[in-house]
């Protein structure tokens, strides 16, 4: 007998968002909301089933993910911002720090939590992440998501 395999579709009809965006570098992080809400939409999501939280910085973005993940109210937690590194290693900790805390934020709660963070080591790199040649990062992030919270639903999450 073959083994029972499971695979989420990529429809999000009838599931709700939060998206968390970085206030910093916003040049660059309102396209990755704008992609994210794009792809969305286009794969059968409501702009009115997506809740968008801006926070200061890429920093404070677990914060607030992890808010919204105390409800019932969202199937996925997409996460945006731009961090590129400096002279110092401040981009390395926070990078490091913010994707951590989104993992346990996700394991603890039970809620998909998509980290579509670009850490960059230039301006350049981080442009070409947030819609041009190397695609947009919030777009392939909230595919992410709607692939997640399905399969969540399929393993019998409440969600």
């Amino acid at each position: 007998m073959p083994a029972r395999e499971i695979s989420a579709n990529l429809s999000g009809a009838g599931l709700t968002f939060g998206l968390v965006v970085s206030r910093f570098n916003d040049f660059l992080t309102r396209h990755l909301k704008d992609g994210a809400i794009d792809c969305l939409i286009r794969h059968g999501g409501r702009e009115e089933d997506i809740t968008v939280a801006w926070v200061p910085g890429s920093n404070e973005i677990p914060q607030a993910v992890k808010k919204m993940a105390e409800g019932d109210r969202f199937n996925a937690i997409i996460a945006l911002g731009v961090v590129v590194q400096g002279a110092t290693t401040h981009a390395e900790l926070i990078n490091s720090q913010v994707s951590r805390s989104l993992a346990a934020i996700s394991l603890e709660s039970g809620v998909p939590v998509i980290n579509g963070v670009v850490a960059a080591d230039n301006l350049e790199q981080a442009i070409e992440r947030c819609g041009t040649k190397a695609g947009n990062k919030g777009w392939q992030a909230a595919e992410a998501a709607i692939e997640m919270a399905n399969l969540f639903k399929a393993l019998g999450s409440k969600r």
